[in-house]
């Protein structure tokens, strides 16, 4: 008969050792560069809804902050959730894939229920109770995460035009479907961005996207002269003289907003389009408020941040030697900043309105909490980068 060993106190402090090791994994420059740009850029936000929501907020609800005391609830929850996905191997992130897909698709058909609500023409919201749930936001975590798991699994026939496209394609094209069915070009716009980054970091060839990108271009041209609304938008964009009382009130008065700021603002709670001049001062159009209150120095630190977040991410791509990693990394990162240009343009009267929020910046807890997670996901994946692997190995040692 065998007896167990007593455990000594030097196994068990080679156990602790261990353990501590694998919690204090030193962190990579890329996931300090991508962690700090998005905690910062969620301060930022915070700060900027708290002053872009006080009118709105004292006159349905009689105090100031209400507006911004919800965004800061979605951001007390949007971090937390972050850095838990932060933690997630990639081997769970391929598990994730289906079910998150299959998630966002199923919350986005809940728009076309009677729990839905249509706002701005547009039928992408539901309701349970009190909150205002936009599932279109979650629905595009699910897509590239299921994008960049399909396309690893056919890497070894990425270079066959059918191998790749199905079911990459198909089920793409049912995800945007659903949103553009709710009448939401711009969130659709974001997706088929979504889509082509993607697929051109898995390293599908530009033979191949070319089409796909003709054709899409081809859906969306449809949508837009086959509607009087998204036509009038379009044209504004171009006409000089279009009319600021009418359909260019907007996109004026967030010009407005942007040249009443100069160089240093007007400081931080005195813009005057938010009193009920700019619609969408604290959602769409929130870069308008920032140039206006902080002017140009506060318009070119935003923007800053979102370079910091871009220098992490192509760190990850240039680091990488897994395909997976640099398809999600480039995924996620095409949708922030891309969402994030398309948004400035838009207050720039560089594009028509579309309705898209500004990544980590625009009052709205779905987009907040969406943007969150995948950024969560962008720092578990700089902890797969070979230097981080081989300094976390190097912890977990027991030292001689």
């Amino acid at each position: 008969m065998t007896t167990k060993a007593p455990t000594t106190a030097s196994s068990r402090s080679l156990s602790v050792r261990i353990g501590l090791g694998r919690l204090a994994k030193p962190p990579s420059l890329e996931f300090l560069l991508i962690g700090s740009a998005a905690f910062l850029l969620t301060a930022f936000g915070v700060v900027m809804a708290f002053s872009a929501t006080t009118v709105e907020s004292l006159k349905n609800s009689g105090t100031p902050y209400s507006g911004g005391i919800t965004h800061l609830v979605y951001a007390a929850v949007g971090i937390p959730l972050m850095l838990v996905m932060s933690l997630f191997s990639v081997r769970w992130l391929q598990r994730l894939a289906w079910p998150a897909l299959i998630l966002g698709v199923g919350l986005q058909l809940i728009v076309f229920t009677p729990l839905g609500d249509a706002q701005g023409g547009n039928r992408n919201w539901f309701y349970i109770g009190g909150l205002s749930i936009q599932p279109s936001e979650f629905l595009k975590a699910g897509l590239v995460l299921w994008l960049a798991y399909i396309l690893f699994r056919k890497r070894a026939l990425i270079d066959k035009f059918w191998h790749f496209a199905i079911p990459a394609l198909p089920a793409a094209g049912l995800a945007m479907a659903t949103v553009l069915a709710g009448e939401d070009l711009g969130t659709v716009l974001v997706m088929v961005v979504i889509t082509f980054g993607t697929m051109y970091f898995a390293g599908v060839k530009m033979r191949f996207l070319a089409p796909i990108v003709l054709a899409g271009a081809a859906v969306v041209t449809v949508f837009v002269v086959t509607s009087q609304n998204r036509m009038s938008r379009l044209l504004a964009v171009f006409d000089p003289n279009c009319d600021p009382a009418g359909q260019c009130y907007q996109p004026y008065h967030g010009l407005w907003g942007l040249a009443g700021g100069g160089i240093f603002g007007r400081g931080l709670g005195n813009s005057h389009e938010k009193y009920n001049w700019l619609p969408a001062a604290a959602d769409d159009y929130i870069f308008a408020i920032v140039g206006e209150e902080l002017g140009l120095v506060g318009c070119i630190v935003l923007l800053a941040l979102f370079v910091l977040l871009g220098v992490g991410i192509v760190l990850i791509l240039r680091r990488t030697d897994s395909m997976f990693v640099r398809t999600l990394a480039g995924g996620i990162g095409v949708w922030i900043l891309g969402q994030a240009l398309i948004n400035i343009g838009v207050v720039l009267r560089l594009f028509p309105t579309l309705g898209v929020p500004l990544p980590f910046m625009s009052s709205g807890g779905s987009s907040l909490i969406a943007v969150l997670i995948v950024t969560g996901v962008l720092l578990a994946l700089t902890r797969t980068l070979p230097e981080t692997e081989r300094a976390g190995r190097r912890a977990q040692a027991p030292s001689k």
